[in-house]
């Protein structure tokens, strides 16, 4: 189980509430109608920035009410044992095309979110009730209290088979949330916020504590979200607009209220696993060659430079920048998608979705970061990587943000220029051993590099040499080699590295034929450890 499901939720009950019941029963709980908030008639997403400001101009007040023992002293496989009814699936019978299940409080998620249904213009709270849930083997009383609440939820929608809805978001876990598309299954989550993420200093976890989803109509194909952000430091009011399929697409728009001072703000932040891959050194006793949610990081600055870099699981914190003004995207990809590198028939690594940012209007001055934490064990999320304002904001500051989240297999599918697709390192084939001497092999694929030189010495051909530009902010490097690669379609670059024992070593690589760049820019940080 990886950390981004191990986080609690913390929760405000509602007040915006107004409607008719959500099921067909008289379920208990529904408190009386409202006024709407915005237009009249219509509830709108500045309903939710008001009670964000509200929030903001008071001290940080979790709501946490009581949860029974009977759900609060769940272990993690008792509370996997509580499954909700689908039949119980909100919009299932009105045949609508998207339907949404809730989770049950308990384990480490003991704080209430609360979920509202906007129809008709109107916000409704959707009441807890006990059969909603298939508690399994646990415990449980036949009656538990009316305002006990939920964990979180989740949205399904057809992207497979017509007449199967399947997951695709669930938002469940401090500001987490997730998204798949076809054929994938879930792997890298998203957040609504990091705060100082990778500090010695603890890192705060905003929460995500209540939702508005609104109901789809009978030919929808996106759904939208509102979602209350509130923590120590910030809060917050967002909005998502989902449109599941091939590619699940959230058009997200984020207002943030800032309550006190935060040394580092990571914005549009991405969390995923990396345990071991091709470019792990170091021994692991795993029959699989592979292990990981992500491959490798991919940042495109406001200049248009795309760069690439490789994850690994360091042996200590190891946190990287990417100067990116105005940046036109960021992203945490799985680009390795051959069963043979991992074999795995459980966890399925080759099917997890890739998750790209690409921010809309000016985010201005600031950098991409990347935190790889160590981790001894696939179960943990220990990748970070979000964008960071080089100012800090101040107390009372507000901020606009927006951004289109992309989960995929391929983002770059339509990408023509060379990109990274393997890093290998190991010990370099000198004459006089030298264990700190390391080798580094990249290969470079795409649609500008599938073309092999033409045999030189034939009558009428020229041949501009493909050659690669390396650069390192420490130790020595050899001359670098360029080979032409059939197994990929594309190129091999080799080159050795004799580290000088003090500094890491910054490496950077790209493939260029004459003044023409055919690939990417690589990003490797060699730390002699």
């Amino acid at each position: 189980m990886t950390l981004a499901r191990l986080f609690g939720i913390l929760v405000l009950g509602s007040t915006l509430v107004s409607g008719t019941p959500l099921w067909a029963d008289d379920s208990p709980g529904l408190v009386e109608p409202a006024p709407s908030e915005g237009a009249p008639g219509a509830f709108t997403f500045a309903a939710v920035v008001r009670r964000a400001q509200e929030l903001a101009a008071a001290d940080y007040q979790p709501d946490r009410p009581a949860l029974p023992d009977y759900l609060a002293d769940l272990d993690y496989d008792q509370y996997r044992d509580i499954r909700f009814d689908r039949d119980e699936s909100l919009w299932k019978a009105e045949g609508l095309p998207f339907q949404m299940q809730f989770f049950p409080r308990g384990f480490l998620f003991k704080d209430r979110v609360t979920v509202n249904v906007v129809a008709d213009g109107v916000s409704q709270v959707v009441p807890f009730r006990h059969d909603l849930f298939d508690y399994g083997r646990n415990q449980v009383p036949d009656e538990m209290p009316a305002d006990l609440g939920f964990a979180g939820l989740r949205l399904l929608y057809p992207i497979n088979r017509d007449d199967v809805f399947d997951e695709v978001v669930v938002f469940l876990g401090a500001s987490y949330f997730r998204g798949v598309s076809k054929g994938l299954n879930y792997g890298i989550t998203t957040r609504g916020l990091a705060i100082d993420t990778g500090l010695p200093t603890q890192e705060e976890f905003p929460i995500f504590r209540e939702f508005w989803v609104f109901k789809p109509t009978s030919d929808a194909v996106d759904i939208t979200v509102f979602a209350l952000l509130d923590s120590e430091s910030v809060t917050g009011a967002y909005s998502f607009v989902i449109r599941p399929g091939i590619e699940t697409v959230m058009d997200v728009k984020a207002r943030l209220f800032v309550r006190r001072s935060v040394e580092k703000l990571g914005i549009a932040p991405l969390t995923s696993m990396f345990f071991h891959g091709e470019n792990t050194d170091r021994f692991l006793d795993d029959f699989r060659p592979e292990v990981h949610d992500s491959d490798g990081l991919l940042v495109v600055n406001g200049t248009g430079e795309r760069i690439w870099r490789p994850l690994t699981n360091p042996r200590g914190l190891r946190v990287s920048g990417f100067v990116a003004e105005n940046p036109r995207s960021f992203g945490l990809f799985q680009r390795d998608r051959d069963f043979r590198n991992y074999e795995d028939l459980e966890a399925h690594y080759q099917n997890r979705p890739s998750a790209l940012v690409e921010p809309i209007g000016d985010w201005g001055r600031g950098m991409v970061e990347l935190v790889e934490i160590p981790s001894d064990a696939e179960r943990y999320d220990n990748i970070v990587a979000y964008w960071m304002p080089e100012r800090k904001p101040e107390p009372g500051e507000e901020l606009k943000l927006e951004y289109r989240l992309r989960f995929a297999q391929d983002p770059e599918a339509g990408l023509l220029g060379g990109r990274a697709i393997s890093t290998r390192v190991g010990a370099a084939g000198t004459d006089i051993p030298d264990s700190s001497q390391r080798k580094f092999v990249i290969d470079f694929a795409g649609e500008s590099l599938a073309q092999r030189p033409p045999e030189s010495g034939l009558e009428g051909e020229t041949e501009t040499e493909i050659e690669a530009v390396v650069t390192s902010t420490s130790g020595e490097l050899s001359k670098p080699i360029v080979q032409w690669n059939p197994h990929t379609q594309g190129w091999r670059l080799f080159f050795e590295l004799k580290p000088d024992g003090r500094e890491p070593a910054d490496l950077r690589a790209f493939l260029r034929q004459g003044n023409d760049v055919l690939s990417e820019t690589w990003s490797y940080r060699w730390v002699q450890e």
